[in-house]
């Protein structure tokens, strides 16, 4: 039986032991990050924890709703054992009719039947197998990849890790993030916030590349999920560009790491920029759902700056 359960209900050490042991298990779907970067959060439980679904929810101008929350690229049902399409049915069906509007993410194991395959989008996602060993890896890189790569090297880049995190959101903010809106002074709080909780668990790599002054020109963050490296997030500089900072980094990153039973989640993307940065790497594509469901009332569905205000998350 699925049981819908408020926050306050849930026994987190059940559900963080179903996420641990689930077959799809996925870092974002601990307890102790869904704190972070959802806030009060309520839960899906089958049976004693056998599956669990977080859902994640907001209300604005009196109107419930879900959302994807910074920093969670998939979410949807975790599973220790088997999980088909039917099962998947029955989660979704069991989310109140409360929420007006549902835009969320299922992770790649959870595939809907045909039947609701219309509130559905497909998503990019891609990941490069690091069984082999970085020699081989570096095979499959494009030329242009390595091109960048040797020009990182001619340049004298200088890697260094355990980073301030603060640095790398320091810098994504004065660049590309002057462009993207959404992300506002409590969505940075909450990825310097989470990093932290990573880095105390662990679970968490802060690199960057320098220049010969001692200048940062590049950082990435990457967090760890059982065999899995999820790149998480990165700034750049005007320069980084110019001295392949930013592919210098992967590829050291990668060769760290090769050789080894885990994969470098990308984590997206259906932009077809990033999504050839990440190919030329080597990275195969996968897929996983994006839920959208909009039963807002014709008041507020009606004209589309309303639908645009409540969907600034």
């Amino acid at each position: 039986m699925i049981r819908y359960l408020k926050h306050g209900e849930i026994d987190t050490d059940k559900w963080d032991k179903c996420v641990r042991k689930s077959f799809n298990s996925l870092v974002y779907g601990y307890s102790w990050y869904l704190d972070v970067v959802a806030g009060e959060w309520d839960g899906l439980v089958e049976d004693d924890y056998k599956r669990v679904m977080p859902v994640t929810l907001r209300k604005k101008a009196g109107i419930s709703y879900l959302f994807q929350p910074f920093f969670t690229q998939q979410l949807g049902i975790y599973s220790i054992g088997k999980l088909n399409s039917e099962k998947v049915d029955e989660f979704i069906s069991k989310l109140p009719d409360e929420f007006k509007l549902i835009e969320i993410n299922l992770n790649t194991f959870n595939q809907p039947s045909e039947k609701l395959q219309k509130f559905f989008i497909p998503m990019k996602n891609y990941e490069l197998d690091l069984i082999a060993s970085h020699d081989e890896i570096r095979q499959n890189y494009s030329k242009n990849l390595r091109r960048n790569i040797r020009k990182a090297e001619k340049a004298k880049v200088q890697l260094m890790q355990n980073i301030r995190p603060e640095e790398v959101i320091r810098i994504f903010r004065e660049n590309r993030g002057k462009d993207i809106r959404q992300l506002d002074d409590e969505a940075y709080r909450k990825l310097k916030q989470l990093v932290y909780v990573m880095i105390y668990r662990g679970r968490a790599k802060v690199w960057g590349a320098f220049d010969e002054s001692n200048t940062l020109l590049a950082g990435a963050i990457f967090f760890r999920s059982k065999n899995r490296w999820i790149f998480i997030f990165s700034g750049t500089t005007s320069h980084a560009r110019e001295a392949g900072a930013m592919p210098y980094i992967i590829d050291r990153f990668i060769l760290h790491h090769a050789s080894s039973n885990s994969t470098l989640d990308f984590e997206g993307s259906n932009d077809e920029n990033l999504a050839r940065f990440y190919q030329s790497f080597g990275a195969k594509q996968g897929i996983y759902y994006h839920y959208n469901k909009n039963t807002l009332p014709f008041w507020i569905n009606g004209p589309v700056q309303a639908i645009k205000k409540l969907r600034n998350l």
